[in-house]
């Protein structure tokens, strides 16, 4: 029995998510058949730093979900980030043959092999290719020109570049782990396709997804995307504020992180004492809530004023209409869209994975999992990347069947 199945891996700093998708075309749903979550600690800031340790949480997150789905998996989606990842814009043109002129598929393959061909850094490769707008015969706007005549057709493009050997690392520990990489998806685009609606990148949004080693962005205009960056400041530097600033080991950090931090002073709901576990020969000691705060404070109000500045620098600070969109495991800290709203002046909320269908889907309706929730439904305006799988039959032990019928007779002949 076949099905159409998609598997998203979002390899993070901290973790190692997997999830695996039965996809509906007519309704273009998704049904969530398994899902597995592994500690992560190859990665760094989004880049691979130990294969070995990067192809265990691979295989443990996967066999997860695989065995909670019943489905033996042979490729996957991979989420990709890092500070390597840079964006462009190139414009370009082919011209239409053929008695009718009319625009086929044929010719958008001929507009993206042209691109293919500009010249870019030798350590770089192409990830994505995203048509942001067409124009025929020099009429612009146009979403999708397929059926269109003319003569010219033009498009601008948002083009994103990866370190060619960044993403050999991802495939090298994918392939260790047992399986192989069907596709290579940019996390902010991921995480976008499930948290934004389409309303808000028509008006103007940017989305800001906070892990724990990177913070993506991605903005969007006129339903098209415009800019993507991924910053090396996240969840990880604000645990790791805390540890030194309060002497306190990694985990208490992150614990006091997520128990009692806020992202400002402003959010805070009562100024109680935390308690604050001693180290060797230091004893246990009590501070406020609100000293806590500040330490947090600090580096989150650093990593929104540097995404302020980028998207300042990128000039679409004024198209941005429709506001903010926090989403990522970082986002989950109390006050960050209240933080958010202060730094960047516009409306704020928290992405959460939308649409997500039956099956397993409460366990991924959080912030933390927006990319992986991303990476099953693909690249917004791309090819699909669906794939077939066989269903794996469920496993019986004939031979310990078999021993027990025959008791059952020798049972059956004694009592005669």
């Amino acid at each position: 029995m076949k099905k159409n199945i998609i598997v998203g891996l979002d390899l993070g700093t901290t973790k190692v998510c997997a999830v695996i998708a039965e996809t509906f075309d007519e309704d273009n749903k998704i049904n969530i058949l398994g899902f597995g979550v592994a500690p992560s600690e190859g990665l760094h800031k989004g880049l691979v730093a130990n294969i070995g340790k990067t192809a265990t949480a691979i295989k443990e997150a996967v066999s997860i979900a695989s065995n909670r789905a019943g489905i033996e998996i042979s490729f996957v989606n991979v989420g990709v980030a890092g500070e390597h990842i840079t964006s462009m814009r190139h414009r370009n043109y082919v011209t239409i043959s053929g008695e009718d002129r009319e625009i086929t598929q044929s010719d958008l393959d001929r507009l993206e092999a042209d691109v293919r061909t500009i010249r870019i850094p030798s350590d770089r490769q192409i990830l994505h290719i995203i048509p942001e707008e067409f124009s025929v015969d020099y009429q612009g706007g146009i979403e999708n020109p397929l059926g269109m005549s003319g003569s010219r057709l033009e498009a601008t493009n948002h083009i994103v570049l990866a370190s060619i050997p960044a993403i050999q690392n991802i495939r090298k520990s994918v392939e260790r782990a047992g399986y192989h990489v069907n596709d290579y998806i940019l996390q902010p685009i991921a995480s976008s396709s499930s948290v934004l609606e389409e309303s808000e990148k028509d008006l103007g949004v940017a989305l800001i997804d906070i892990g724990g080693g990177t913070t993506d962005i991605a903005i969007f205009h006129k339903k098209s995307i415009k800019h993507t960056k991924v910053i090396g400041v996240a969840g990880n530097q604000v645990t790791n504020d805390i540890r030194e600033s309060l002497g306190v080991v990694t985990e208490e950090a992150e614990k006091l992180k997520k128990e009692f931090g806020y992202a400002t002073e402003s959010a805070i709901i009562k100024d109680e004492d935390v308690l604050i576990r001693g180290v060797g020969a230091r004893g246990n000691a009590k501070i406020p809530i609100s000293l806590l705060t500040q330490i947090i404070s600090l580096r989150m109000r650093e990593l929104f004023s540097l995404i302020d500045n980028e998207i300042r620098s990128a000039g679409f600070k004024n198209k941005i209409k429709a506001g903010i969109v926090l989403t990522g495991g970082g986002s989950l800290l109390k006050g960050c869209t209240e933080l958010a709203e202060e730094v960047f002046g516009l409306p704020t909320r928290i992405g959460v994975p939308q649409e997500l269908g039956t099956g397993l889907s409460d366990e991924i309706e959080s912030p933390e999992f927006a990319t992986v929730a991303g990476l099953i439904r693909g690249i917004p305006g791309g090819k699909s990347s669906e794939y077939q799988v066989l269903i794996k039959p469920k496993k019986t032990n004939s031979k310990k069947k078999i021993t027990t019928l025959f008791k059952r007779f020798q049972e059956f002949f004694d009592e005669l």
